[in-house]
């Protein structure tokens, strides 16, 4: 009997999930099935277990800017994910509109959720995601010539510092910005395949453990 119960209370969430999202009520249950298994049938998905299923899924590796994706699903700030931060979360992850993503991608470089990307912040990420590529002794003074650089094109009401206006516009006059300082949505190739299987129905229950 809890059995059935369960199943339709996953069933009206699901329905509920998919007006809300970009997935249909299939994915969306499929989705839920794979949050049960995450969780082991609870409700509550912590850091580590959703850094697993980015790494494993996505072949994302960057520390900080995982911690910054998992804030940005995390819209509660309680450092859990419920099941529908798990579900829309993924939606604009994968299938979000330009202004979605322009929005989750403004949230993961926002670190201190002001407002704004200041010059300390696109300082910060350019550094994480540069240092491990550069052979110089002390690439610091590069960087600072790259984040002059961004403000410049960036920064359209010229206050040193990018609003999501700024960042909106910018993107929608050149769509490379979207990332611009440091991948924070999944590889094409990584996206594809997880929604091909998600659609067939043949994706990994546990896809944490799942290898790309």
């Amino acid at each position: 009997m809890a059995g059935i119960l369960g199943r339709k209370v996953q069933a009206k969430l699901a329905e509920a999930l998919s007006k809300r999202s970009h997935f249909s009520k299939e994915e969306v249950e499929r989705l839920l099935t794979m949050y049960n298994a995450l969780t082991a049938g609870g409700n509550r998905l912590d850091r580590n277990k959703f850094r697993d299923v980015l790494h494993n899924t996505f072949d994302m590796t960057d520390d900080i800017l995982m911690d910054r994706v998992f804030r940005a699903f995390d819209k509660d700030m309680d450092s859990f994910l419920s099941q529908d931060e798990w579900v829309l979360g993924l939606s604009v992850f994968l299938r979000g509109t330009l202004e979605e993503r322009v929005a989750y991608c403004f949230d993961v470089y926002d670190m201190n959720s002001d407002g704004y990307i200041s010059r300390e912040e696109m300082f910060q990420m350019l550094k994480n995601s540069m240092v491990k590529q550069t052979t110089e002794e002390d690439p610091d003074e590069g960087i600072k010539d790259i984040v002059e650089l961004v403000l410049k094109k960036m920064d359209h009401d010229h206050d040193n510092r990018l609003s999501m206006d700024d960042f909106m516009k910018s993107v929608k006059e050149e769509d490379l910005l979207l990332e611009a300082f440091g991948p924070c949505l999944p590889d094409t190739k990584f996206r594809e395949k997880f929604l091909a299987d998600l659609e067939s129905g043949n994706v990994d229950i546990d896809i944490s453990q799942a290898k790309s």
